[in-house]
């Protein structure tokens, strides 16, 4: 049988179920001499936050197959040392969506019936009624900003209670949500129409301050927020502004930009609803983690596929040759994809052109829906799971094989169509490193080595260039590189600027307002 080491403490019926399969040795607390001396003695590993499985732990541990993390965040696991040693990493993102989703709707119910403000004061000896007058939430609107599992799980329970639900998410398809009796709008219109506000996006460059200063100014007067995501979600300064100044009729917070919350005059507020941090805090989310920790450690161990595989899978040297070169150019045209596409996702229409349209291409596709779908999820997506995660959303994937390239020995390409057009991108592998090669009808060669890709639209005519590099140099903004490409002469054109530094959004004004450019996106990439 094989040997299970449990370092952390996790649910008893997480134990039971790997003890009917397996020899489990229970030790918590060890310090990082005593793991490493033992861990060379277990096929699997189970950790929560506690234990920190470093490259010395996973280079001690010769018969290991799998660590599971028994929660979401595997910040305390080196990923980069487990799967060069060919070890499944797994967590357990699903346990807890209740738990959040039901915490969400506390929060909405105590903050539109003034519970905590009335407990208070009753338990201070007080009986004034009069001064608690709350309001229904029967007819009201909910506008749920992410539509992802907790997101869905709100909006089920918010059916319950006859409200109308409109939801922001611009990766979910509108048959999904219609599916879900949610109406899709633009953020700015769900501000504008809701009397609640939930949100339940992952933190991201473009999600960070989602609300603040300028979306309160969008909202219905008196409507109320409830934050049980990420407390950066939210500007704090802006959402006490709005409740100073009566835009804002309530606020419930779960989560906080510093936990504990530094911001005390937010906290203290009386219209703000304050718990510290529960979202995941129920006994069943508790069992529920480690039953699909203990789920996955045994498909792992009995050579199946595991759901949450957060790290990449090994790849055969033969599949390797062939498809690894463009393994990285999918996923950076999904990215680009991500950050570039605006309205709300209908399907994508992957290509693939060349030698290697000539084999199984499953792992490309997984490549690409990764690269597409990681910058808006919480989850760590991966080439097993990101196909599902894609599928989950009402994404329509279509795939197309050409076995002739024109331009190159094989290319990726893709075409995302939204709710506002459609955006080609394709790319091929040269030198070992990826290059774009193709955006909508520009032909260029872009190799993305910076964090930053600014996308410039403008007309074809002197000055653009210098005008844009202009800008970039006033604020101290480098420019690694620069590729143009146009369509005609004096006619449409395109520059793609490489970046180090990011772009403040008054910065990103200042390009779009030159006259004769006609739209600018800015991709942040990251590590590639």
């Amino acid at each position: 049988m094989p040997k299970i080491l449990i370092a952390d403490p996790v649910g008893a019926e997480g134990i039971e179920l790997l003890q009917a399969h397996a020899e489990v040795d229970v030790k918590t607390g060890m310090k990082p001499p005593e793991l490493l001396a033992v861990i060379g003695d277990y096929d699997a590993l189970v950790v929560r936050s506690e234990t920190k499985v470093t490259k010395e732990v996973i280079e001690a541990a010769k018969k290991l197959k799998v660590i599971a993390r028994a929660g979401i965040g595997v910040d305390n696991i080196d990923l980069d040392a487990a799967t060069s040693a060919g070890i499944a990493v797994v967590n357990a993102p699903t346990g807890n969506t209740v738990a959040a989703a039901e915490h969400t709707m506390a929060l909405m119910l105590a903050l539109s019936r003034n519970v905590p403000f009335a407990q208070q004061s009753l338990k201070a000896g007080e009986w004034k009624r009069s001064q608690f007058m709350g309001i229904e939430v029967r007819n009201k609107t909910l506008g749920i900003c992410g539509l992802g599992r907790v997101g869905s799980e709100v909006a089920k329970r918010a059916q319950s209670f006859d409200m109308r639900l409109v939801g922001y998410d611009p990766f979910v398809a509108p048959d999904y949500a219609k599916r879900m009796g949610i109406e899709l709008l633009s953020l700015e219109e769900l501000l504008a129409q809701s009397d609640f506000i939930t949100l339940h996006t992952p933190l991201t460059d473009g999600t960070r301050h989602m609300i603040g200063s300028k979306e309160v100014a969008l909202l219905k007067p008196g409507a109320r927020l409830i934050n049980v995501a990420r407390g950066e979600l939210v500007d704090e300064q802006a959402i006490l502004d709005g409740l100073e100044s009566g835009q804002l009729g309530g606020v419930a917070l779960d989560v906080f930009a510093q936990e504990p919350p530094e911001n005390t005059t937010l906290v203290g507020h009386p219209k703000v609803v304050v718990t510290p941090h529960l979202g995941a805090s129920t006994e069943e989310a508790q069992r529920e983690v480690a039953i699909e920790a203990s789920e996955q450690v045994l498909a792992v161990l009995n050579g199946e596929p595991a759901r949450n595989t957060v790290n990449v899978p090994f790849v055969t040297p033969e599949v390797h040759a062939v498809l690894a070169p463009y393994m990285p150019v999918a996923t950076v045209v999904g990215k680009l994809l991500t950050h570039l596409a605006r309205g709300q996702f209908l399907g994508i229409t992957i290509s693939y052109e060349g030698e290697i349209a000539n084999h199984d291409t499953r792992s490309l596709q997984a490549a690409l829906l990764a690269g597409l779908l990681q910058p808006i999820t919480t989850e760590r997506v991966n080439l097993i799971n990101a196909p599902v995660l894609a599928r989950e959303r009402g994404l329509n994937i279509t795939e197309q094989h050409n076995t002739s390239a024109q331009e190159y020995s094989s290319i990726v390409s893709a075409t995302v169509e939204t709710s506002e057009g459609k955006i080609t991108l394709a790319g091929t592998s040269m030198r070992n490193e990826p290059h774009i090669v193709k955006i909508n009808d520009y032909w260029l060669d872009i190799v993305p080595t910076t964090p930053y890709l600014l996308f410039v639209e403008n007309e074809d005519q002197p000055g653009s260039i210098g005008a844009v590099g202009t800008i970039a140099g006033k604020h101290n903004i480098n420019i690694s590189f620069m590729e143009v490409g146009r369509l005609s002469l004096r006619g449409q054109a395109m520059m793609v600027i490489g970046l180090d530094d990011p772009v403040p959004p008054e910065v990103m004004a200042e390009f779009q307002n030159l006259g004769h450019i006609d739209n600018v996106r800015l991709a942040h990439l990251g590590a590639l």
